[in-house]
């Protein structure tokens, strides 16, 4: 036992004045005896003694009373069982993924965990508050009361490690407790790693009590017709036992399509027929499941004819200019002699078709053209050196020429997941018409091969930076030396080349995804984009190149929609976020992973152990109530002994 207040014990030597009071008041008497009372003499003796007996009660009750009284003021207790960590700070992780969404038995389960905190939080009790956007240092519930009601869901997946490290750098001289609120979903081991062992962490896990989910995971471009889009939704359902659900398709937010799917198989692709414009709005469903998944914005811009230019010898280029038609492209082919380098920058694709040599000037200007986001094709000519290649292609990447073979070989294989075919091909092709090369150049690079020889050798291989990709074929397509030009590969091949960094299929891009975004606009030095949408607006990452922009979003926007991008007040294009599909399984929380944790059921449950472990036990109300009690009965030996 201790004391808060051991100096008031020294009151404790007034216990001898109700010691000394008595010893006065039992003085001995002188006996006087009176003949006419003799008689009483017994009865005088018995009342004495019991007259002893009382005072000397009365003297222990007062002893006691004035004891209690005296260690009360003292304030006595006991120390607290986990006192050691009295002095903990505390830390509350909050995970406010979309998952959270779910529903529980008392509602959605961040709302549901939002309120606990607000209801259950001591006033008095210092902590940190960290959630996937936010951080609040030192902060208690009233001042953070405002922040939690009005708490979003975060396009920001629940990274525990990140949270954890956060923590640890936060640096202290003082222990920490952390609990952490999470449905578990998404969480892996190499997340709990990052727990350290010197400061435990207490993990509650609300649960949902519906874990059927509908998704729209992507929409597609499938085909692009005369006068129409084909566009493909595709669907996903977690869960079991899903009845039909409506979806519906909005263009600026006018209803242009809707019909009823059934989620038989729970993968399921849908295909709209859509007027061939531009389109600005999104896809929709209505499930009892997650509600941030049941919208897809996407984005289709103004058809815009793409500037091309081959430079090589005209009878080679004819083939070019059946592919490259006026409708969709600007397309001139020019010799070596009479190249105009300034329109180079103009291009969005340069194709080099079977020089004899590349100048040096030509390759410096073709290397800034790429890393500014042209696209460049490379048809190599049998008489090119492999030393002028090799020393061109170093700008771009890890590929190099070997010596030309001059060996017939059949081209078999299609890499049906290379970028150039992944959208070409309904079904995979495994016989057809195999178009051949009598002479070929050795290729080795360290990217897939699209389209490779039957001993799997390279024909068609590329190299991409972040904003543009190098085409090269290992091989001269001219008549004389291959009949690729006659196949009926080199349509799609050479269009989806052209296409491959162009705008004009479907835009949709994932909030949190680093992927640059290329604007097809001339700025101004000074000049600055900005992306406006109905109730928000931001300034990305941007990078004016030759003819474009290059625009980094990071983790912009904050929320998903349709978005425009401006210069100042004049229009440029328009654009669609949407959150990643990553929290849509709420079958995939793994309870199991925390079997080595400690876990509790609620907020209040958490507060009531800390404080019942770490308040020490205050006795001094005990002391109090036996001071009364032993008042109370000093009252009844006065009145009720004789």
């Amino acid at each position: 036992m201790h004391f808060k207040h051991p100096e008031i014990l020294y009151f404790l030597f007034l216990l001898i004045v109700p010691i000394l009071v008595h010893l006065f008041q039992l003085r001995r008497f002188k006996k006087e005896y009176f003949t006419n009372v003799r008689f009483l003499k017994t009865l005088s003796i018995q009342t004495r003694k019991s007259s002893k007996i009382k005072k000397w009660l009365l003297l222990a009750c007062r002893l006691l009373l004035l004891t209690c009284i005296i260690i009360a003021f003292s304030q006595p207790f006991l120390d607290s069982k986990d006192s050691k960590n009295a002095t903990n700070e505390l830390y509350i992780v909050l995970d406010n993924s979309f998952s959270m969404q779910a529903k529980g038995k008392k509602g959605e389960l961040l709302k549901r965990a939002v309120q606990e905190l607000l209801e259950e939080t001591p006033e008095n009790v210092n902590f940190s508050l960290l959630t996937n956007s936010e951080n609040y240092w030192n902060t208690d519930i009233k001042s953070v009361r405002s922040s939690l009601q009005n708490l979003k869901y975060s396009a920001a997946p629940f990274q525990l490690d990140n949270i954890m490290t956060k923590i640890k750098a936060h640096k202290s001289a003082f222990k920490k407790d952390i609990i952490i609120i999470t449905d578990a979903i998404g969480l892996d081991k190499k997340q709990l790693k990052n727990s350290d062992a010197t400061n435990p962490s207490q993990f509650i896990i609300p649960k949902a009590e519906q874990k059927n989910n509908v998704s729209i995971d992507s929409v597609f471009m499938n085909k692009t017709l005369d006068n129409f889009y084909e566009i493909s939704v595709q669907l996903s359902a977690y869960g079991e036992n899903f009845y039909p659900i409506p979806i519906s398709l909005y263009n600026d937010k006018k209803l242009i399509a809707k019909t009823i799917v059934a989620l038989d198989p729970q993968k399921k692709t849908l295909t709209f027929t859509i007027p061939k414009q531009a389109f600005h709005g999104y896809v929709s469903i209505v499930d009892n499941g997650l509600s941030y998944d049941n919208t897809l914005f996407f984005s289709i811009s103004k058809t815009k004819k793409t500037n091309i230019i081959s430079i090589g010898e005209l009878e080679k280029s004819n083939f070019l200019s059946r592919i490259y038609t006026n409708e969709e492209f600007n397309f001139n082919n020019y010799t070596l002699g009479v190249l105009d380098y300034n329109k180079l920058e103009e291009q969005n694709m340069i194709i080099l078709n079977e020089l004899d040599e590349i100048p040096q000037a030509l390759q410096t200007t073709l290397k800034s053209f790429v890393e500014k986001g042209g696209d460049l094709i490379v048809i190599p000519s049998a008489v090119a050196s492999v030393a002028n290649l090799n020393s061109f292609l170093m700008n771009f990447g890890n590929l190099k020429f070997n010596a030309l073979e001059n060996k017939e070989k059949l081209i078999t294989k299609i890499n049906f997941n290379h970028p150039i075919f992944n959208t070409v091909f309904e079904n995979k092709v495994t016989n057809f018409q195999y178009p051949k090369t009598k002479s070929s150049f050795g290729l080795s690079s360290s990217s897939p091969a699209a389209l490779s020889y039957e001993d799997q050798s390279i024909f068609l291989t590329s190299l991409a930076n972040s904003v543009a990709a190098v085409f090269i074929f290992s091989a001269p397509i001219n008549t004389a030396n291959s009949n690729f030009q006659q196949s009926p590969l080199i349509v799609p091949t050479f269009y989806k080349m052209a296409m491959s960094n162009q705008n004009n299929a479907i835009s949709a891009l994932i909030i949190g995804n680093s992927t640059p975004h290329l604007t097809d606009v001339s700025l101004n030095k000074d000049d600055i984009l900005t992306v406006k949408g109905s109730d928000e607006q931001f300034i990305p990452i941007q990078q004016i190149l030759n003819n474009k922009v290059r625009l980094i979003f990071n983790d912009y926007p904050e929320q998903a929609g349709n978005y425009s991008i401006y210069n100042k007040k004049e229009w440029i294009e328009n654009i669609s976020f949407n959150y990643n599909r990553t929290e849509s399984d709420l079958a995939t929380a793994n309870e199991n992973l925390l079997s080595n944790y400690k876990t509790i059921d609620s907020v209040t449950t958490f507060f009531d152990t800390l404080q019942t472990d770490r308040t020490d036990n205050q006795i001094w109300k005990w002391f109090l109530i036996f001071a009364l009690l032993f008042l109370i009965t000093e009252m009844a030996i006065i009145r009720f002994v004789k």
